[in-house]
């Protein structure tokens, strides 16, 4: 693959500059599947492997490596198998034998009566063993069945639903790794904030035993932000959790060793976006769902396998025939054959194929059922789409402005602070504030970026997102 050459040649470039002598690079799982992964450090001692990712690398390492994903690829797998046995059951079946036995007859079992076995040379009834040896092909070709050729046709349209459910399993894979990409992302964010709230609280702290120093100030405002800074460790040692647990839950979506050390090249921010109207989304939701499209061939589906068991009603036409030798001796073996047609007619079963009709009669209308089902649920999930992704853009907006506010009530505060024309409470509300409007405008872009993703889903679209 290009993309192994790419990252062995980079290897061996890396190897020449630093002149190491064996270097070893371990990313268990990824196999085939990231086409531009950089692996910017290779594992030496205790040092894990580091592996970088945008995010449309880390969807298509998902798509080839995620566990649900091959699955569904050996279900297709199954399938196909299972339509080539119903395509076996409609071509011809040739077989062979060859046997040899000693065997005795018991002539009475045939009819002949006692009284005659002298005038045959025979004592008794039971015949002298003899040797009998057969070599013999046989040939079976069933010439019309409705129910086989509907079966056969029932499990082609099974490996088109199971290519279908494997299209939309990637499909959703692909989403639940952009949306765990950008928790990363949000966790990431969140981490720098609260090592930003610390630098800050830091500054008021120095500002305040300064003030204390030069006797403008009390010990109660030294001790108010000692608290505050206590605080923001504690938040920070939070949001590092939730960064590690965030990477976890995306290095096991994307099947690889949890042991790698994974930065993420993308940022959360805010890209321009066009929001389209409800009529135009669905339009393009119901052309692209593969959902639904996987709905009408389940229901094709049935059909079909209604079909085949309602076609066991009619009569069945088969050919038969077989070719080989028979005789006492293998040397005095003669060749024989036989050919015959086989016209089979259905009569009474105990009213078991009527019951498969009704019970697959049912399965048929429920499949129906459901296909509106599916229709209502991506009907839904656009709308939701649309309405979220609009409400996001207003609270990027709006989250923007109160960062610029919080930051120019924090600049006063400091400045009022500073002059001796206000005391610390002024200044810890004013630092509170700025960190509410960082998590506002996380959450935002977070939410923003969720939005898009989640629109792309409910429209079919998501594999052109990234």
């Amino acid at each position: 693959m290009m993309f192994v050459r790419t990252i062995l040649q980079r290897i061996t470039r890396s190897l020449h500059r630093i002149g190491v002598a064996v270097a070893g690079v371990i990313v268990c799982g990824l196999g085939a599947s990231i086409g531009a992964v950089g692996m910017a450090e290779e594992s030496v001692g205790n040092v894990p492997p580091e592996l970088r990712l945008s995010l449309r690398d880390a969807i298509q390492a998902a798509v080839d490596n995620n566990v649900n994903v091959r699955l569904l690829k050996e279900r297709i797998a199954a399938a196909q198998a299972q339509a080539d046995a119903s395509l076996g059951a409609l071509l011809p079946n040739v077989s062979g034998y060859l046997s040899g036995r000693s065997q005795t007859v018991n002539l009475a079992a045939f009819g002949l009566p006692m009284d005659r076995f002298a005038q045959f040379g025979f004592t008794r009834s039971v015949t002298e063993p003899f040797q009998v040896y057969d070599a013999r092909g046989t040939l079976v070709q069933n010439l019309f069945s409705l129910s086989l050729i509907q079966r056969w046709r029932a499990a082609k349209t099974g490996i088109e639903v199971a290519s279908l459910e494997a299209e939309v399993t990637k499909r959703d894979v692909m989403a639940t790794v952009g949306l765990l990409y950008m928790e990363v992302l949000r966790a990431d964010e969140a981490v720098k904030a609260r090592e930003a709230d610390i630098a800050l609280s830091r500054q008021l702290l120095k500002l305040a035993q300064d003030r204390k120093e030069a006797g403008v100030a009390t010990g109660l405002d030294v001790t108010r932000q000692e608290v505050e800074l206590e605080h923001h460790k504690q938040r920070l040692l939070v949001a590092r959790n939730e960064l590690e647990s965030a990477r976890l839950n995306l290095l096991r979506a994307l099947g690889v060793s949890f042991e790698v050390r994974l930065v993420l090249t993308d940022e959360l921010k805010l890209v321009p976006v066009e929001i389209q109207r409800p009529e135009e989304a669905l339009a393009v939701a119901q052309e692209q769902r593969l959902e639904i499209k996987a709905q009408e061939t389940r229901h094709k589906l049935a059909s079909l396998s209604l079909s085949s068991i309602a076609g066991e009603r009619l009569p069945t036409l088969s050919l038969n025939g077989d070719y080989g030798w028979i005789g006492v001796k293998p040397e005095d073996a003669m060749a024989t054959h036989s050919i015959g047609l086989t016209f089979s007619i259905p009569i009474f079963d105990g009213g078991q194929r009527e019951a498969r009709i009704s019970e697959t009669r049912s399965r048929v209308r429920q499949e129906m059922i459901r296909m509106k089902d599916v229709s209502d649920q991506v009907t839904l999930e656009v709308r939701n789409a649309l309405l979220t992704l609009e409400s996001a853009l207003q609270q990027v907006a709006v989250a923007e402005k109160g960062m610029e506010l919080a930051k120019k009530e924090l600049a006063f505060a400091q400045d009022r602070y500073a002059a001796g024309l206000a005391t610390s409470i002024e200044v810890t509300n004013a630092q509170t504030s700025l960190a509410r409007a960082r998590d506002n405008q996380i959450e935002a872009l977070f939410r923003f970026n969720a939005s898009r993703i989640n629109l792309a889903r409910a429209k079919g679209e998501i594999e052109h997102l990234f």
